[in-house]
């Protein structure tokens, strides 16, 4: 179906079998909300979800819902979690926060590693990956070495290297790495892999037992819309678990939490990455946001997100054809996440300028305009009308 005018856009989110769910989302009037890929928004099942879990279980059952359902929550979401990033059930635990989760993955890989002492990964990482790979390296003695490119990645993997931590989709330009590739480069080197999924889970394809994964962490509260400050997820291959031994030991990962032994002995599988009590009402939230993508087809999102990003470099070439703008994401969609970045020298302003329209991106430095394209809410005619706000801005520029 052509897109080449609003009407045939309004014609293709009609027929948009994604459609209906954007019914679900609790967005305010009159705005174009291009910042999923930071934070998806409110949906009416969260908000019942939170509701029920004051008024229900905390409010009327207190303490019984421990047993009753809260204290299963981390292990009972994993496995929601799991069909998003192609993992088995018992693979995924949500807990903490992605900054955490990194900490005690690093430290768990290198353990598995104890004869190698060096982490690679790219220069131009998540900044938060790179302090806590510095950190991690400074308190167990390894070295991190930061690589340029993929180039530059795979030549540095020899006999010295433990393990790798890459971000999956960068979040600035949006560039998808090969995960199977550098994953099998890795274990050939005898290297372990950490993915940071932060701005792939529920945009782009991820299969992480077709990569033959080791480890991957990543944000629930982007794509999944799990709240702002939703816990984080964990996923550690099954064929790793007797090995681990992660460093922030807390009761919720012994093997006999209510025994309340003096030392500590691990729970079997991905729970010994539990650490203390989880924050329930936040939880919730991520519980009920889960259930929106529980009859959503994953091709059919994954397809939209690519959709989506096509049209609005389709409809912006005018503006990088003439070198008015340039565009700061790969153009070949199998290697795109779900965001478009675009690159002017004013990008502050004309962000600025957009959100005065009711059109909310983001800008990051130095030059940055980011336009997340959460396929379950996003629709063709909100990409038509957002390009063509760029182009009247940067065309008056």
């Amino acid at each position: 179906m052509s897109m080449t005018t609003r009407e045939e856009c309004q014609r293709r989110d009609a027929a948009d079998p994604l459609a209906r769910v954007r019914d679900y989302f609790l967005l305010p009037e009159g705005i174009i909300y291009l910042l999923g890929n930071s934070l998806g928004p409110l949906s009416i099942p969260s908000a019942q979800r939170v509701k029920h879990a004051l008024d229900v279980e905390w409010g009327e059952q207190l303490l019984r819902s421990w047993p009753d359902g809260w204290w299963d929550l981390p292990v009972a979401l994993g496995r929601r979690l799991a069909r998003l990033i192609g993992a088995r059930p018992e693979e995924v635990l949500v807990t903490d926060s992605t900054s955490v989760d990194i900490f005690k993955l690093v430290v768990a890989a290198a353990r598995l590693r104890p004869n190698r002492r060096v982490i690679v990964t790219y220069e131009n990482n998540f900044p938060t990956d790179l302090y806590i790979l510095d950190e991690a390296a400074a308190l167990t003695g390894l070295e991190v070495r930061r690589a340029k490119d993929r180039g530059a990645l795979i030549e540095a993997l020899d006999e010295s290297v433990a393990l790798i931590e890459l971000t999956h989709v960068d979040y600035r330009t949006a560039e998808m790495a090969p995960m199977v590739e550098i994953t099998k480069a890795a274990h050939d080197a005898g290297a372990l892999v950490i993915w940071d999924l932060a701005h792939s889970i529920g945009a782009v394809p991820v299969d992480l037992s077709a990569a033959d994964a080791d480890f991957a962490v990543g944000c629930t509260y982007k794509y999944l819309n799990g709240g702002p400050g939703a816990p984080a997820f964990v996923f550690a291959a099954a064929r790793l678990h007797d090995e681990l031994h992660q460093p922030l030991t807390g009761w919720h990962g012994h093997a006999r939490p209510f025994g309340f032994e003096p030392t500590y002995e691990p729970a079997s599988g991905i729970r010994r990455f539990s650490t203390g009590s989880p924050p329930i009402l936040s939880y919730a939230a991520l519980d009920g946001a889960l259930d929106v993508f529980e009859a959503v087809d994953l091709g059919a999102l994954f397809e939209k997100s690519r959709t989506l990003s096509q049209l609005l470099i389709d409809r912006l070439e005018p503006l990088f054809s003439s070198g008015r703008l340039e565009l700061g994401s790969p153009r070949d969609v199998m290697v795109r996440g779900s965001h478009i970045a675009l690159r002017h020298a004013n990008a502050g302003a004309i962000v600025a300028q957009l959100e005065a329209q009711g059109v909310l991106t983001d800008f990051r430095d130095p030059d940055y305009i980011r336009l997340g394209l959460a396929p379950l809410f996003v629709r063709y005619a909100d990409v038509f009308d957002a390009a063509d706000a760029i182009t009247k801005i940067v065309g008056a520029a």
